[in-house]
């Protein structure tokens, strides 16, 4: 008979996923995961959190932070039994990272405004990566720690966020909006002139990354922004599969011209459309 878990707290969980990952009596499933493949679990879960944020869903930010909670554990669980840091050497980490961050809580600093807490804040990571490549005998730069694996719209806005603090920015929003105009029209000649796959690509590419510009320019984060037209666009296309189905249809049997018009009233339908 297994030993009775105690009431639920963070120490059930991690003696959970001891018992999980028991190479004997634990999941045959849990017992074969590695860092590799549990890290496509963690990216999902964080995006799951992030889902539940932009539908104002509590009860569900409640359960995914759960989930997201048990990737950390499970994480430090491998890296325990690698004999690397446990979860207490995660938990010990963050915390002496927050009270160095936060002097003007902690220590004897003073700060104005959440915005001088933030261009401190930016300072002392930028300290720390420094610090980080002189120890490891490499040049810093200020793009370093940008990881490779975030999404591009992420990645997009951290690089010009890192280049805009020594000064490489538009001056003007409406600069930005020039060069998203400009990026457009390349994009349309790379189309006439029927330009090779990469080519295209490229011009795309660089049309995104000026439109991440614009957002970051209007305090707009760009990847909340497409999940919140996204979440319009499902929305409103589901409202013309149901009013197709009420005629007795699909969308595949009706023509552009009609789910034109359907779309045009499912978006009329919406309180404050855009």
């Amino acid at each position: 008979m297994p030993d009775a878990l105690p009431p639920p707290d963070v120490n059930t969980l991690l003696a959970i996923m001891a018992r999980l990952r028991d190479p004997k009596d634990g999941c045959p499933w849990d017992v074969a995961q590695n860092f590799q493949t549990i890290a496509p679990y963690t990216i999902e879960e964080a995006y799951e959190v992030a889902d539940a944020i932009s539908r104002n869903d509590l009860d569900g930010l409640r359960e995914e932070l759960g989930d997201l909670l048990l990737q950390v554990v499970f994480h430090a669980r491998m890296a325990e039994e690698a004999g690397q840091f446990a979860f207490g050497d995660v938990v010990a980490a963050i915390c002496d990272k927050m009270i160095r961050r936060h002097p003007h809580v902690f220590g004897t600093a003073k700060v104005a405004d959440a915005e001088a807490q933030t261009t401190a804040w930016e300072a002392t990571k930028a300290e720390e990566r420094a610090q980080k490549a002189a120890a490891a005998g490499e040049r810093a730069s200020v793009l370093d720690n940008i990881p490779s694996g975030l999404p591009a719209l992420k990645q997009a806005e951290k690089l010009q966020k890192r280049a805009a603090r020594v000064g490489f920015d538009w001056t003007e929003a409406r600069d930005v909006i020039g060069k998203v105009r400009e990026e457009l029209e390349e994009v349309a000649a790379e189309f006439e002139s029927g330009a090779s796959m990469a080519r295209l690509t490229d011009e795309v590419g660089d049309l995104l990354f000026a439109c991440v510009n614009l957002a970051r320019k209007a305090d707009i984060d760009p990847g909340m922004a497409l999940r919140g037209t996204n979440l319009k666009f499902e929305r409103r296309f589901r409202r013309v599969e149901e009013l197709l189905a009420v005629e007795g249809r699909t969308p595949d049997q009706a023509t552009l011209a009609e789910m034109e018009a359907l779309w045009v009233r499912a978006k009329h339908e919406e309180p404050g459309r855009g």
